[in-house]
């Protein structure tokens, strides 16, 4: 697979599941969602590896990294599920959008990566602000909204722990083993999470929350996670959680068009500021490197 289509692929999925997540949980709760996305996930995994002979090696390392994957997707998802309920779909993505700089952190202190520059600083910074202006200019929160922020930052923290811990186990498995392997690690937590929370099985659901988990299931969690981690595999992390700066824009024009959630002028301007840092990010540092040889030459 060609490292772009995936990094691409992965911006496309992560950008309708904030909303997808929303309509999964109608009228069947967040716990039922998330578990039953999740069943689905690693049953249409195994077969999929069945099916092109894919064996999930199981040396010490790719158990690390299914450990790793797996506490990560649980601690991660749950808490984005359980979020969901008292914010926004778009908001979602825009919380999660902290990502790249806890991300950033944690790499340069574990990861032998490149350093943090001046202009891959400013750059995040700049993604930061963006946020927090399309943060600010959106609607008025509810009572009830704080719960939700306080629910994404741990996902966030719970998400960049895991995708730096997979980078630095470093195991050499193939990405939908990797994704499976965390899945199988993950469904057995959620399934003892529903047993414990006391949550009878809902009776019925709507087609459009079938549908949704249905999405999710396969594309999301199948799919989707084996792009990541086949990008995170040859990617610098810090440049993986880029995606989610991306990700808020089509997150929240989605959720406008097919949610009827706002979208006002800072959040344009906030796109813009996004959009100018990821730029910053990338070719920053190219940029100047180019300006002082043009100079001296």
């Amino acid at each position: 697979m060609s490292v772009p289509a995936a990094y691409i692929g992965v911006i496309l999925i992560w950008s309708t599941t904030p909303l997808a997540i929303q309509w999964s949980n109608d009228e069947v709760g967040f716990l039922f969602g998330i578990t039953s996305r999740m069943i689905l996930g690693v049953v249409a995994g195994l077969l999929v590896a069945l099916l092109f002979s894919i064996r999930l090696p199981w040396h010490a390392d790719a158990r690390r990294t299914y450990f790793a994957a797996g506490l990560g997707l649980f601690f991660a998802m749950t808490s984005v599920y359980w979020s969901s309920q008292f914010i926004p779909s778009g908001w979602i993505s825009v919380l999660f959008g902290l990502a790249p700089i806890v991300t950033g952190l944690m790499a340069s202190l574990l990861l032998a990566e490149q350093a943090l520059t001046i202009s891959r600083l400013f750059g995040m910074l700049l993604g930061l602000a963006g946020l927090a202006i399309m943060l600010l200019g959106s609607q008025a929160l509810g009572p009830d909204s704080a719960y939700g922020i306080a629910g994404m930052v741990f996902s966030v923290l719970a998400y960049s722990a895991s995708a730096v811990a997979v980078k630095r186990i470093g195991a050499d498995i193939p990405a939908l083993a990797t994704t499976i392997g965390g899945l199988i690690v993950t469904v057995p937590l959620l399934v003892g999470l529903y047993l414990v929370s006391g949550q009878p099985l809902p009776s019925s659901a709507p087609p459009r929350a079938m549908m949704s988990i249905i999405y999710l299931g396969l594309i999301g969690s199948v799919l989707g996670f084996a792009m990541y981690y086949y990008v995170l595999r040859h990617v610098e992390a810090t440049r993986v959680a880029l995606i989610t700066l991306v990700t808020p824009v089509l997150a929240l024009i989605l959720g406008h068009n097919l949610n009827d959630e706002p979208i006002q002028t800072e959040v344009i301007t906030g796109t813009a500021a996004i959009l100018s840092g990821l730029l910053l990010f990338e070719y920053g540092q190219k940029a100047g490197k180019w300006v002082r040889d043009s100079m001296i030459g």
